[in-house]
This record gives C-alpha cells, sequence and structure tokens, in this order.
C-alpha cells in the first residue's frame, strides 16, 4: 500500500502499521516532516528551521515494513491503481491513503497570491523570516523609505496563526531594538492583524477570544477587526472600505485550501475549501481502496456531532491513525469501522507568558498557565528527542533574557534590497 503525504496525518498512517504485517510505502516531495503549529516561530526568528523538521527516514528507521519514497506525485490514476511523478516513473498501489495536505487560500483576492507571503510550508517560513529581517535590516539604512524608520506589517487572518504570529512578530520588533540595536522607530512601527470577523480565533469561547484581543492590543498589535482585505499590492493593502495601509510585508494566514493540490486533480466531489468528500470510515465513495486523511479531506465529526472536522493537526493524527486501523482490519478479513473525532481542545499562544488553552470540558487556561500547558503540549507532539531538547532549551533561555537568537538572514540576496524577495 501507498501513503502519499508525510504531514500529520500521513505519519500518523504509517505510525498506526509500523511492523505489521503489510508493506507500506510513504512518499512525499519533502524527505522530512515538518511541525507545522511551530512555522510561525521559524518565521519570527525565534526557532531554526531544523528545530521543526526531522527527516522521515529516521522516523522509521526501525520500521522494516516501511520505505520511504522521495518525489512528487504529478496525477493518479484511481481506475488503473498508479501514481504517476514528476520525473516519469510510475507506482501502483493495491491500496492508498491520499493524505496530500492543503495550501494557502487566497479567496480570489486581487494580488494576494502574487505579494502576500503564506505561512504554510517550511520553504514559506524561511522566505518569510529572510524578508522580515530585510525590511528590519533595510529601514536601518534606509529610514527614509520607511516613514523615518517605522516600517508596517499587515497580518491578514485572526486565527491561531495569525494572533501567534502577530504576538511573536511584536516580541521580534522590541528585541531588535533592545537588543540588536536596530535604529527603527519603536513607538510608531505598526503590527496591524486585520480579521474579516468581528472577533478573533473563531471557534474559541468567547472569554479566550477576548482574552486574545485584549493581550495583543496591550502588547502593541493594532487589531482589525470586520475588515476585509479587498486588494494587495507589493507595497500594501487594501481594505473593501477603501483605507490603504503601506506595508512592508504582508503575511497571509487567512486560512487554507484544497483547491489546487494533488486531491483537487482527482476531479471527485469535494466540499468547502475544496475538501474531498469522504465515506463515515474516510474512504472514498466507488474507491474503498483508497482513503483520504487530513486537511485535504471534509472529515465527517462522527457521533453525535455534524459536519466536517476543522483542518487542525488533532484531526488529521487521529484521521491517520483510523484509517491505519481499518486497513489491518482489512487485512484480516473484517469490515471498517467510521471515524469519529474526539475532541481533547484548542490552543493558541498571543507570545511570551501569554496563551488560551480551551480543553474540551473544564475551564478556559489563560495567561501564563495557558502558556505552560501550550509549551507542554506542542513538546510532546513534536517529532524527534533531539528537537524537543533544543526546542526546550530555547524556550527557556529566551524566557529568562533573550539571547541573539536565530536572527539570520540566511538567503543569496542582498540585504539592500530585501524588499524585492
Amino acid at each position: 500500500m501507498v501513503i502519499v503525504g508525510g504531514g500529520f496525518a500521513g505519519l500518523a498512517t504509517a505510525r498506526s502499521l509500523s511492523r505489521k504485517l503489510v508493506d507500506v510505502v510513504l512518499v512525499d516531495q519533502h524527505n522530512f516532516h515538518t511541525f507545522q503549529p511551530l512555522l510561525y516561530q521559524v518565521a519570527t526568528a525565534g526557532l531554526e528551521p531544523a528545530d521543526v523538521a526531522y527527516p522521515v527516514r529516521t522516523i522509521f528507521g526501525r520500521s522494516p515494513n516501511i520505505t520511504f519514497r522521495h518525489g512528487k506525485v504529478t496525477a493518479i490514476d484511481l481506475d488503473a491503481r498508479k501514481l504517476a511523478f514528476s520525473d516519469g516513473t510510475n507506482l501502483a498501489y493495491d491500496q492508498l491513503v491520499l493524505a496530500s495536505g492543503a495550501t494557502a487560500g487566497y479567496y480570489g483576492i486581487p494580488g494576494a497570491r502574487d505579494h502576500a507571503r503564506p505561512l504554510y510550508t517550511l520553504s514559506d517560513a524561511r522566505r518569510l523570516r529572510n524578508h522580515l529581517l530585510g525590511c528590519l535590516e533595510a529601514a536601518d539604512a534606509r529610514p527614509e523609505d520607511f516613514d523615518g524608520g517605522a516600517p508596517v506589517f499587515v497580518i491578514v487572518g485572526g486565527g491561531p496563526t495569525g494572533v501567534e504570529t502577530a504576538g511573536a512578530l511584536v516580541e521580534l520588533l522590541d528585541v531588535s531594538v533592545r537588543r540588536d540595536r536596530l535604529r527603527i522607530d519603536p513607538k510608531r512601527t505598526r503590527v496591524v492583524l486585520v480579521d474579516s470577523g468581528d472577533s478573533l480565533l473563531a471557534g474559541f469561547t468567547t472569554t479566550a477570544r477576548r482574552y486574545a484581543e485584549q493581550t495583543l492590543r496591550a502588547r502593541g498589535v493594532e487589531v482589525r477587526l470586520s475588515s476585509t482585505v479587498a486588494e494587495v499590492t507589493a507595497n500594501g493593502v487594501r481594505l473593501s472600505g477603501g483605507e490603504w495601509i503601506k506595508a512592508a510585508a504582508v503575511v497571509w494566514a487567512s486560512g487554507v485550501t484544497v483547491n489546487g493540490t494533488l486531491g483537487s486533480s482527482l476531479g471527485l466531489p469535494s466540499g468547502a475549501g475544496g475538501r474531498l468528500e469522504v465515506q463515515a470510515d474516510l474512504s472514498l465513495a466507488g474507491h474503498p481502496e483508497v482513503f483520504v486523511v487530513g486537511d485535504a479531506a471534509a472529515v465527517p465529526s462522527g457521533g453525535r456531532r455534524s459536519g466536517p472536522c476543522p483542518q487542525l493537526a488533532p484531526v488529521a493524527i487521529q484521521s491517520g491513525t483510523h484509517v491505519g486501523r481499518q486497513i489491518l482490519r482489512r487485512t484480516a478479513g473484517e469490515t471498517t469501522e467510521p471515524f469519529t473525532y474526539r475532541d481533547k481542545g484548542i490552543m493558541a499562544t498571543i507570545g511570551r507568558r501569554a496563551a488560551v488553552a480551551q480543553l474540551w470540558r473544564g475551564p478556559v487556561l489563560r495567561g501564563t498557565l495557558g502558556w505552560l500547558a501550550w509549551l507542554a503540549l506542542h513538546l510532546v507532539y513534536l517529532v524527534g528527542f533531539r528537537n524537543r531538547l533544543v526546542v526546550l532549551v530555547n524556550w527557556a533561555w529566551r524566557y529568562l533574557d533573550w539571547p541573539s537568537g536565530p536572527r539570520l538572514i540566511v538567503a543569496d540576496l542582498d540585504v539592500g534590497s530585501a524588499l524585492d524577495d
């Protein structure tokens, strides 16, 4: 059998089949797994790219029944049960798990795809970090190009990624002035968080949403609610009301879509955001040998809940684990079972010693307690002992003093032309 995708869902499926009586080929265009919840820390120079990535071959080095193939799948022939790769080769399968994920969704907003900077892959995070640091260096060298050394950064999307990025970016600006002595005007430099909803963190409780907004505002973030982006250009954004915000960078954290990914190329029935419709056991109608998991699927909630699950890491992990178990049931000659999502809660951090942890049952944890809960959970799910240790030491050191950190522009570019990156 073949698993396409080495994200949370694909990894969970492979792990549930590790050392079982089934031969598995895990395929991905990258030879590493990325811990996406911490990409914003890479983008804001809090962590190195290697801290949130781990080689797939190493993960399954002791699983003799799992092999890894590095390559990009460009097409799937469902009738012939065959995958086509970008290098012209093919791979047959008897059972397939499609965990190809999603990509940044721009919703047809003019200029967004060309000028906004997404934060969905490790490459996105690296490019964004280079650009942000390049902008700060450029503002130091040529303050006249940045309103006298006061650059503006706009973040579109008030979900967890947008909130976390906004909080981390404010901290980056603070340490750049305080520790790196960059000559930018901290009183006029702006971080603007734009969201079309009437509150941040949709899906959280009212208490959690209010705490996130108040904390961001207290830390200097300009929160613009009920504001829709009408256009993005190389120099900023225009809101639906006509207001123009000149920006050194526009960070796009406004949701994802399956359209434009491998999943959308199948031409099968799909729901909102292009998510493929699946059966109760997460297989495709008419193709029971094909399962779709994670962000690529409109994963049904199951149980007493209705509608698809949100596109979150816990959903991806649980759906991948479920499919692995169903494959083993089929191997044993048993029928498959429907998927039921077990909601254990959601979390978001606003910055140092500030987070919200909304558990499925119990109170909402806020402030330092919520932040510690957020830290602990992310360390548990982070892949690799080395990564856990490095990230823990990094967080502890930053908590005590915030050292120089990985604020390195690692790219073949001239700092003077950073805005053209």
